[in-house]
């Protein structure tokens, strides 16, 4: 069995043979070729360590069911989502859907635009977006495939009320069965990493529910944090990472399952399964004008979003009161900005596809 696999300009790609095996390890050994900005001398570091979702009885039910879906649950000052409630760790409120937003960005700059990374054809007719959040990708993907119909999912309804007339937005949970009535073409998961406590699961689920040829993608940051080097050994970011992972494992959802997407994919009966990992530094110590600015988004999106994504997983995981978090994240927030650290997050891209009649020794995509 030959082995395909290439590390350059900061991604990794990895191929998985038709019969589940991969050509590399799940688990990437390599550090990632991301360069310290040597121009950042130890003296400004120090002076500046930071980057400035019939009959009147039905109607009643359904209107109490909306009513329902939107009376948000509020903790320590944040707002959750109400539709099965408890099982999301993230917020849903103003400042995290422009972190969200912020998000895609990020993802759209690390794949040059790209919105997906799996060979599609030109055409497609059905596409689900599982965790769709603010809807932006769906939104974006709409008008890029206007022949296709998007459905996107999530458990709180903040998504856009003008969309492309062929998108469309459900409160759903993907844990619970899959009930649609035709099958999809490409089914997109992204930044699930916190969303479900059998992924695996959830693979088999959308596996269900491609057509022979269709594919899926999954695209997740990693947890913890990484470091290039020994600058994050010791630091309250490193702890972040180690207690988070913790607390998610104790919630039952753990915060490292996207490195078994592969595995689980074969399983399920994927074939063609690739792995790609992009890297996405926590501040601006990086060299390289695409690489700087990814580092600034990244950092952008930590400020605004570790507050969310901490407080419910430590106080539900680990029992840690309001204070606790907070005091943690006053260290963290500054190792984030601290050029010093040269911490990075390794997002990990899956995709597969489900194979069709006489085409899995052919290795063929859609016909």
């Amino acid at each position: 069995m030959h082995s395909n696999q290439n590390i350059t300009n900061g991604i990794y790609t990895s191929l998985h043979h038709d019969d589940g095996s991969a050509a590399t390890e799940t688990e990437m050994a390599d550090t990632p070729e991301l360069e310290v900005d040597s121009q950042t001398s130890p003296q400004s570091a120090n002076n500046s360590d930071t980057d400035s979702s019939m009959g009147e009885s039905f109607i009643s039910s359904t209107a109490s069911l909306r009513e329902s879906i939107y009376k948000y649950v509020e903790e320590n000052g944040r707002t959750y989502h109400a539709y099965n409630s408890g099982k999301y760790i993230l917020p849903n409120d103003d400042a995290e859907q422009e972190r969200l937003d912020l998000q895609h960005h990020l993802f759209s700059l690390s794949f040059d635009g790209a919105l997906h990374l799996a060979p599609l054809p030109s055409k497609l007719h059905n596409v689900l977006d599982i965790g769709t959040g603010t809807g932006l990708w769906a939104t974006e993907f709409a008008e890029q495939y206007p022949s296709a119909q998007i459905i996107g999912t999530d458990l709180s309804p903040i998504q856009p009320v003008y969309v492309p007339p062929n998108c469309s937005f459900e409160v759903n949970d993907a844990e619970e069965p899959w009930t649609y009535s035709h099958k999809f073409d490409y089914i997109h998961g992204r930044a699930m990493l916190s969303c479900f406590s059998d992924p695996a699961g959830l693979i088999t689920s959308a596996y269900e529910s491609l057509r022979p040829g269709g594919y899926l993608e999954m695209q997740d940051p990693q947890m913890p944090i990484l470091g290039i080097d020994s600058s994050i050994t010791g630091t309250a970011l490193e702890e972040w990472g180690r207690v988070s992972c913790l607390a998610a494992e104790r919630r039952g959802r753990k915060l490292t399952n996207s490195k078994h997407y592969g595995h689980w994919m074969a399983e399920a009966g994927f074939v063609d399964i690739v792995e790609k990992h992009f890297y996405w530094p926590c501040n601006t110590w990086v060299k390289g004008e695409k690489e700087k600015l990814l580092a600034t988004w990244t950092q952008q999106n930590l400020i605004d979003g570790i507050q969310g994504m901490t407080m419910r997983n430590l106080t539900a995981g680990l029992g840690w009161s309001p204070e606790q978090v907070e005091m943690l994240l006053v260290d963290v927030r500054r190792d984030v900005k601290n050029r010093r650290i040269h911490s990075y997050i390794d997002v990990v891209v899956f995709y597969g596809r489900k194979p069709g009649p006489g085409d899995l020794a052919m290795g063929e995509g859609f016909a």
